[in-house]
C-alpha cells in the first residue's frame, strides 16, 4: 500500500468519525486514527472468526456425508474412508458462498495491519492532515461544488461515505494538487468499492469527472 493511498484512507475513516462537527477535525489526529484502526481490526477478526466457523461447520458436514456412505457404512471399522462423490446441494453452495465472501472481507485485515503501520510514518501523517486541514479551510467551497455537479440529489441525503470520499478527492484535485487526476479519482473509486455501496463507484467517477470536466 503506497503512502499517498493509505493517507486517503487514514483521511476517510477520521472523517467517518465526524458529524457535520467540521471544528472536530482539528483535534487530535493521532488518537483518531489510532481509535478508527482499532475498530478496523477488531471488525475484521470478527470476520476471521466467522469465516473459521463456517468452515468448521463445512468440514463437519463433508466428513458427516463421506462416514454415512454406504460405500464406507460397508468397509470394516478400522479401515480407512474412501474418497466418496458428493452431490453440491443448494446448502453446500450458500455456506462456500459465505466462505468466499467473509473470507474476501478478512483479507482486509492484512491490509489494516499495513495501514497501521504506515500511519506512523511522518510523510503519511503530514499528508493526512493536510487533506483534513485544507477540506477544513475550504469546506464551503468543495460541498458546494458536490451541491452544483450532484444534480438530482441532495447533498444532506447522500451517503455520508460517499459524500466524505467526493470532500477528499476534490481537495485534492482542486486545492492540494499534488498528485496525477487519474491517481486521484482511480483511488477514490477503490475507497467507494470497499466501504459503500455497489452504485457509488458509478456515482462518485460521474461526479469526479465533472469536477475535472468544469475545474480542472
Amino acid at each position: 500500500m503506497q503512502a499517498r493511498r493509505a493517507s486517503r484512507e487514514l483521511s476517510l475513516i477520521i472523517f467517518s468519525q465526524i458529524g457535520k462537527d467540521v471544528e472536530k477535525l482539528s483535534g487530535d489526529f493521532e488518537q483518531m486514527i489510532l481509535s478508527s484502526i482499532r475498530t478496523l481490526i477488531s471488525n475484521s477478526m470478527e470476520e476471521i472468526s466467522i469465516v473459521t466457523s463456517e468452515l468448521s461447520n463445512l468440514r463437519e458436514f463433508v466428513e458427516d456425508f463421506e462416514n454415512n456412505h454406504p460405500d464406507n457404512l460397508n468397509r470394516p471399522i478400522d479401515a480407512h474412508n474412501i474418497a466418496v462423490e458428493m452431490p453440491l446441494t443448494s446448502k453446500m453452495k450458500e455456506d462456500i458462498d459465505t466462505i468466499m465472501n467473509v473470507a474476501e472481507k478478512s483479507i482486509s485485515a492484512l491490509e489494516i495491519a499495513e495501514l497501521s503501520a504506515l500511519s506512523g510514518q511522518t510523510d503519511v501523517k503530514r499528508y493526512v492532515k493536510k487533506i483534513i486541514q485544507t477540506y477544513k479551510e475550504r469546506k464551503e467551497d468543495i460541498d458546494n461544488v458536490i451541491k452544483e455537479l450532484a444534480s438530482g440529489w441532495d447533498i444532506e441525503r447522500l451517503f455520508k461515505i460517499d459524500k466524505d470520499i467526493l470532500r477528499i478527492a476534490i481537495t485534492e484535485l482542486l486545492f492540494i494538487k499534488d498528485a496525477p487526476v487519474k491517481v486521484v479519482i482511480d483511488e477514490a473509486l477503490e475507497l467507494a468499492k470497499k466501504y459503500s455501496t455497489d452504485e457509488s463507484p458509478s456515482f462518485i467517477n460521474g461526479i469526479l469527472a465533472k469536477v475535472v470536466e468544469v475545474y480542472v
